[in-house]
């Protein structure tokens, strides 16, 4: 009994990360984190090179 509740309970939580993960609203952070390896310079320096700006 209690492993069918702990494998049902483990189920929801893996069913909400796939949901969170692909949700609409996180879209653009992901794609944001997605472009990271290709910028030459670190986000926080080009962070603080808009900021001067």
């Amino acid at each position: 009994m209690l492993s069918g509740i702990m494998t049902g309970l483990l189920m929801l939580i893996f069913l909400g990360i796939v949901i969170w993960a692909y949700s609409g609203r996180r879209r653009r952070d992901f794609e944001e984190a997605a472009r990271l390896p290709l910028e030459d310079e670190p986000p926080a320096s080009r962070q603080n090179r808009d900021e001067q700006s």
